[in-house]
């Protein structure tokens, strides 16, 4: 299983970078602004920035929903750096842009998925990746972790090579239930992943050993 990081805050994904677990990084226009990254050209270069931290690929999103636009936004950024994958949303636009990029040798990432059906219209038209929103589904009562599961049994049955990046994801139980299932990524916050550090049988475990060693010398 890939871990991502969804953020844009270059300081968390120097952590998770150096924690040597860290696959890739996503993000969105809502992440960027939230570190106070406005402007096209400074979200360009903050792109960039994020491709010269990490080993693995970089989601970068489109903002146009015209097939037009997303095309030529897409080719703008895959030409950025090879570790970026163009981030397409879940219309019938995208899909067709998403099929564009699939001809051309640009790597996708199909995002603001909620159903199985438009996982398995992003996976026909070539999509790297797919996704399904978890915790946006928890949200109004619905359970993404099934979601998941039929996106991966739909997967399975006809061979689609679309990998099932499991995003909107809130907490640790999330990252194992996914894991579970057979979601190749999942993309969450710093602390999703750092969660799965701890245990208090750990924490009293080493206590323990240490206070017998001090004992012994």
């Amino acid at each position: 299983m890939k871990f991502f990081i969804d953020t844009a805050n270059l300081d968390q994904i120097r952590e998770a970078q150096d924690l040597g677990v860290l696959d890739g990084v996503t993000t969105n226009p809502s992440l960027m602004a939230k570190e106070g990254i406005t402007g096209r050209n400074n979200i360009l270069k903050h792109y960039v920035d994020i491709c010269n931290i990490v080993d693995g690929d970089v989601s970068a999103e489109v903002i146009a929903t015209d097939f037009e636009g997303m095309v030529k936004e897409g080719e703008e950024l895959a030409e950025l750096h090879p570790q970026i994958v163009v981030k397409v949303p879940m219309i019938k636009e995208g899909v067709k842009a998403i099929k564009y990029f699939t001809d051309h040798g640009i790597r996708t990432n199909c995002t603001l998925v909620f159903s199985a059906g438009q996982a398995l219209l992003a996976a026909k038209a070539g999509a790297t990746y797919v996704s399904p929103f978890i915790g946006r589904l928890d949200d109004i009562s619905t359970d993404g972790l099934e979601l998941i599961a039929d996106i991966r049994l739909i997967y399975d049955n006809y061979g689609f090579e679309t990998q099932i990046l499991a995003a909107s994801v809130r907490h640790t139980m999330h990252v194992i239930n996914c894991a579970k299932i057979g979601a190749d990524v999942m993309t969450g916050p710093l602390s999703s992943i750092e969660g799965l550090l701890k245990h208090p049988l750990t924490d009293s475990g080493l206590k323990q050993f240490l206070e017998d060693y001090k004992k012994g010398n």
